[in-house]
C-alpha cells in the first residue's frame, strides 16, 4: 500500500484515457483490498490505497482519521461495518491531501469533518501546482469544525486529542493522541520505513517536519503504536528509526550544501548506502534528496 498512494489518481486517469468510451474504465481501485488491523484496546488501523485509516469503535460510536480515495469509499464503509454498528460520528483530517481526504464528499454527507483551519482553507479554494491541480472540494467534503492549536473530543471512554503541528508535512497537519489506549495516529508525519513526500508548496519544510517527530517520540510512553500515514503498523521503535533517517540524511545533505556542491552533484553521489532501501515509487532516493535540498536552500 505504502508504496504506491499518490499513483492511484494518474493511474484512474491514464485507464480512462486509453479505454473505449463504451465501456467502463477499468479502475485499480478495483482490487485494492480493505484490511483491518487491531491496534489496541478499541483503535483499529484500516489499509487500502492511500493514507492509512484509524478508527475508535465503542458505545458512543464509530470516529474515523482519514478517508483516502472516494472510489474505496462503499469498501471502507463495509470495513467500518464490521467493527461497528452506524455511521461514522466523526471524522477527522489529519491534511488536505486527496489520499487522506477523497472521500470528504461522501462520509461528509452524514458525519461532520474535523481539521485544522487551513485544511479547510485547502480543500475549500483548491490548490495549483505546476502540472496539477487539485479542485475545490463540494461543501459537504469541507470540514465543519476547526481548530487552530488543539482540540480534544471525548469519545468512546478516552479524550482523544487532536494537536496540530505547524510546518511540517503542510501548513496544516493534525497528530492524533489516543493517552489511555497508548495510540498515536502521525497522518504524514510517518512514513514508516520509506523517505516521506514533504510538501514544500503547501507550508511543509523539512526541519520543521524533524522537529515534529522529534516532539511527538518525547511526549509518548515507549509501549506506544503508532499508526504511520502510509506503510505498516508501527511502534515507538520504527519511529525513532524514521527519525534518525530524518536526522542524518538532512544532516549529510546540509553538510553537502556547506562544502559547495550542488543539487546535480549531490544526486549523482547519492545518499548513504544504509539508506537506499528507503526509496520507494513515489519518493525516489534523487525526490527526497531534492526536496531536502530545496526546504534547506529556501531558508537562506
Amino acid at each position: 500500500m505504502g508504496r504506491s498512494w499518490s499513483f492511484a489518481c494518474f493511474l484512474v486517469i491514464a485507464a480512462l484515457s486509453v479505454t473505449a468510451p463504451a465501456a467502463r474504465a477499468a479502475s485499480p481501485f478495483d482490487s485494492v483490498q480493505i484490511k483491518t488491523h487491531r491496534v489496541a484496546g478499541n483503535i483499529y488501523m484500516l489499509e487500502g490505497s492511500g493514507g492509512n485509516i484509524g478508527v475508535s469503535v465503542g458505545e458512543d460510536g464509530i470516529l474515523m482519521i482519514d478517508d483516502q480515495f472516494a472510489p474505496l469509499s462503499n469498501k471502507i464503509k463495509a470495513a467500518l461495518a464490521r467493527l461497528g454498528p452506524g455511521k461514522p460520528k466523526f471524522l477527522l483530517n489529519t491534511h488536505w491531501h486527496p489520499d487522506h481526504t477523497s472521500g470528504n464528499p461522501v462520509f461528509g454527507k452524514d458525519t461532520p469533518i474535523i481539521s485544522h483551519k487551513n485544511v479547510r482553507k485547502r480543500l475549500e479554494e483548491g490548490v495549483r501546482r505546476r502540472n496539477t491541480y487539485n479542485k475545490p472540494l463540494p461543501k459537504e467534503g469541507l470540514p465543519v469544525i476547526t481548530f487552530d492549536e488543539s482540540l480534544s473530543i471525548h469519545f468512546n471512554g478516552e479524550e482523544i486529542r487532536a494537536i496540530h503541528f505547524p510546518t511540517g508535512h503542510t501548513d496544516g497537519d493534525t497528530i492524533v493522541f489516543f493517552p489511555k489506549s497508548k495510540v498515536v495516529h502521525m497522518g504524514d508525519h510517518m512514513f514508516s520505513g520509506l523517505f516521506p513526500f514533504i510538501d514544500l508548496v503547501t507550508g511543509g519544510d523539512v526541519e520543521g517536519y524533524t522537529k515534529n517527530v522529534k516532539a511527538v517520540l518525547d511526549r509518548i510512553p515507549p509501549e506506544t503504536k503508532v499508526i504511520p500515514g502510509h506503510g505498516p503498523l508501527s511502534g515507538v521503535k520504527e519511529l525513532k528509526v524514521f527519525y534518525g533517517m530524518l536526522v542524518e540524511t538532512t544532516d549529510f545533505i546540509r553538510g553537502k550544501i556547506r562544502a559547495g556542491k550542488g543539487l546535480d552533484a549531490i544526486k549523482a553521489e547519492g545518499l548513504p548506502a544504509r539508506w537506499k532501501g528507503w526509496a520507494w515509487q513515489f519518493v525516489s532516493e534523487e525526490k527526497w534528496i531534492a526536496t531536502v535540498y530545496m526546504s534547506l536552500q529556501r531558508k537562506k
